[in-house]
């Protein structure tokens, strides 16, 4: 039964309802009001509204404008919004906000729908990307249902900000590079683009957008590793949405949706991609940079390399670098099996005198060791654990394996491994074009570039020579009878002893004797140089380990690292000009403004004609020497000097090779010293270090866009060179001196 209202009745319930209306609109605005002034928790000043706080990876750029790798706490890098893809932008607002242009930062008509919507099993959410960007910069979703009503408050007022402060395109553009892509230490569009299809968020298509923009909603559930079924259903959702939303045709959805994902799957790790190495020891560098140079935020706090998006440029090139890994592994490879072949059924504790102590060494410098350690294991228990097979997982040159061992056999496995490092330079500006500090950095994390250094061998012998043909003039034609000379003066007399085999008998030229590599011969240029001035002309050329003026540093007895001894041999290509070394052009901020710029030290480490003259003899290593089978093997027939170095009883081998564009330096040995070859055929430089600067050489050489070209010769001083390099006229000069002696009665 309806009792009819009077017209009273009506006015008064109208009024009514407008009473509750108008208080219930009262209350949300003295909310909003009390939200707004903090009273429910304190909201971001307007400086942090104009610079929201994101963990953002800083970049370490190659000197070809590619990123060699990040330092991250979160993998997040900064894209602006012409470097996104319009698909993306796209699935985005068809997706999570399809009123998003009209909207001032909150969508009032899609809140109130929420409630009908998920009545009828169709859930949606409330937030606009306005308001999900707020959540992102400023807080964290709250479990608790009233702490969430709160920060729903907040997201409304700081939306609302944002929409004030920022254009639609910043706001999308800062949204995409703040959200979360799941696992794998995934943040923004940039490295979801780069990880998941290997590729730049401006060429991702729309099935690929649309998998990518998914995952926003449940990064885990739909994941496209560990939940593909998921990922392809969601990945169609948004396609469809897209199509609804007239940004693709009908057919067009359909088109994408029948493709497979397609995945080009490239996690980012500190301990993967390309120069692993050199970005370990590149940030120390920078945070020392960082430290001493007291380099500050505008806020005044300090910069945090790992959160503060610094863009870091290098003078590596990332082709090159592909290039020098690529060799290394090419060769090292195959070295292994020689080296695992030539110990393979021979007793190691019989044939390495010392290896129980390098052994012990090994066990008590591990990680497991200082654990065991650490939980108060006695001796005698941790040698029982390290004798009880466990899981273990060992690098190979073929991919890392797991397997079952005793982890004792694990550090022998590990000492028999040959360890390898390389660098490669422009011997005229000084810069590092490729940094190989090891085999696998995540196995054997210790650089042998810059931080380990060995004993040099005969790579030290051109500085003997350098010094004879500068202050003496000595010319590379000038013979000298290739026997046993001792010098002394120097404590106990010394001379050094020569492999019968390897030695040339007779007279033979100096620039034969470095070729050959002949010991008696180059401690007679030592006799008659000094000691002295052979030191003050390595630490010239940038050596910076101790190097003790006796007789024996001609034969290279001290210790070097890779990138002193290659930046040395760039003086002998540079007109005697050492150039330091550089690797770190400069430092910017995550907006471009400097904060610091490398200035490299130069030095005039000898003279023009010195160093010419020197390229000269170096040549002859290749030509006729140690180095020969750059010619014969690799078929490298452009001019190439350097200098092959073998150390006591093969425990490291060396290459430095020069051309008037690159430097390159190789060294090769175990951990120990005491683990080599048994023979000299196997463990010399020329086995162990040369094929991979060849190989190197020979990808370079192949890549015509690198600009390094075979048909250049090193150039001739300007002042010309008055040591004569023609042995035939120097031949004839020294019998002219002869008879004009003879007739003066000398």
């Amino acid at each position: 039964m309806f009792v009819k209202l009077t017209q009273h009745e009506i006015k008064r319930y109208n009024w009514m309802i407008w009473k509750v209306a108008i208080a219930f609109l009262l209350f949300i605005a003295l909310i909003f009001t009390l939200t707004a002034f903090g009273v429910f928790g304190s909201l971001p000043s307007f400086r942090d509204l104009e610079n929201p706080k994101s963990n953002q990876a800083s970049e370490i750029i190659s000197s070809d404008k590619k990123v060699l790798g990040k330092y991250f706490v979160q993998n997040r890098s900064s894209v602006t919004y012409n470097q996104i893809s319009p698909n993306v932008i796209n699935a985005l607002i068809a997706t999570e906000d399809n009123r998003f242009l009209k909207h001032s930062g909150i969508d009032f008509g899609r809140t109130f729908t929420i409630i009908f919507y998920n009545l009828i099993g169709k859930k949606q959410g409330g937030s606009t990307i306005t308001q999900q960007l707020a959540l992102n910069l400023f807080s964290e979703r709250s479990r608790n249902f009233t702490t969430r009503i709160r920060q729903k408050l907040q997201e409304w007022v700081i939306a609302v900000q944002l929409e004030r402060r920022y254009t639609k395109e910043e706001i999308l553009t800062m949204y995409l590079n703040t959200v979360d892509f799941g696992a794998y230490n995934t943040f923004g569009i940039s490295s979801a683009a780069a990880t998941y299809f290997n590729t730049t968020p401006d060429k991702l298509t729309p099935d690929q957008a649309a998998l990518l923009i998914g995952m926003i909603n449940g990064p885990g559930i739909y994941s496209p590793i560990r939940h593909p079924d998921n990922a392809v259903k969601r990945r169609n959702f948004v396609l469809r949405r897209m199509a609804e939303e007239n940004f693709l045709s009908d057919g067009q959805a359909e088109e994408f949706k029948a493709k497979p994902m397609g995945l080009n799957f490239h996690p980012t790790d500190h301990n993967e991609g390309l120069a692993t190495y050199f970005r370990s020891v590149l940030k120390k560098d920078v945070q020392k940079i960082l430290n001493e140079q007291d380099l500050h935020k505008s806020d005044g706090t300090s910069y945090d390399l790992d959160r503060d998006g610094l863009k870091i440029y290098t003078t590596v090139n990332y082709t090159m670098q592909q290039y020098a890994e690529a060799a290394q592994k090419e060769y090292m490879k195959q070295l292994q099996v020689q080296f695992n072949q030539h110990w393979r059924g021979r007793s190691l504790w019989k044939g390495i005198p010392d290896f129980k102590a390098r052994l012990n060494e090994g066990m008590k410098r591990s990680d497991r060791y200082r654990a065991l350690n650490q939980q108060g294991k006695s001796e005698e228990e941790i040698l029982e654990d390290f004798n009880t097979p466990a899981q273990m997982n060992l690098f190979t040159w073929h991919g890392d394996i797991d397997t079952t061992m005793k982890p004792i056999d694990s550090i022998v496995y590990s000492k028999l491994l040959l360890r390898n490092a390389m660098m490669s330079m422009d011997p005229n500006t000084g810069f590092v074009k490729a940094w190989v500090g090891g085999i696998d950095y995540e196995h054997f994390k210790y650089d042998q570039v810059k931080m380990g250094t060995r004993q040099v061998g005969s790579t030290a012998k051109p500085f003997t020579y350098a010094v004879a043909i500068e202050q003496a003039a000595f010319s590379p034609c000038m013979q000298v009878n290739n026997v046993p000379d001792t010098i002394y003066g120097y404590g106990k007399p010394w001379c050094p002893r020569s492999n019968p085999s390897e030695t040339v008998q007779g007279m033979i030229t100096l620039r034969k004797a470095l070729a050959r590599s002949q010991n008696w011969v180059t401690a007679h240029v030592m006799k008659e140089v000094g000691p002295e001035p052979v030191m003050q002309l390595i630490k010239k050329m940038g050596v910076t380990s101790k190097v003790d003026p006796y007789p024996t540093i001609c034969l290279g007895v001290f210790d070097a690292s890779v990138f002193d001894m290659t930046g040395a041999y760039s003086a002998f290509a540079n007109e005697g000009l050492w150039t330091e070394p550089t690797y770190l052009l400069r430092i910017e901020d995550k907006n471009g403004n400097l904060l610091y710029e490398h200035k490299p030290r130069v030095v005039q480490a000898m003279n023009p004609q010195a160093a010419y003259v020197m390229t000269y003899m170096l040549k002859g290593v290749v030509d006729e020497g140690t180095g020969w089978r750059l010619r014969s093997k690799y078929g490298l027939r452009n001019p190439i000097g350097g200098k092959t170095g073998t150390t006591q009883n093969n425990s490291d081998g060396w290459f430095i090779g020069i051309t008037p564009q690159l430097v390159t330096g190789v060294w090769t040995g175990c951990e120990d010293r005491s683990i080599h070859f048994r023979s000299t055929n196997l463990g010399e430089g020329a086995n162990t270090a040369l094929p991979i600067f060849a190989l190197y050489m020979k990808k370079v050489y192949a890549d015509a866009s690198l600009g390094i070209k075979q048909n250049v010769d090193f150039a001739q001083p300007k002042g010309g060179v008055g040591i004569t390099l023609d042995c035939n006229a120097y031949n004839q000069q020294q019998q002219g001196t002869a008879e004009v002696d003879n007739k003066l009665g000398f």
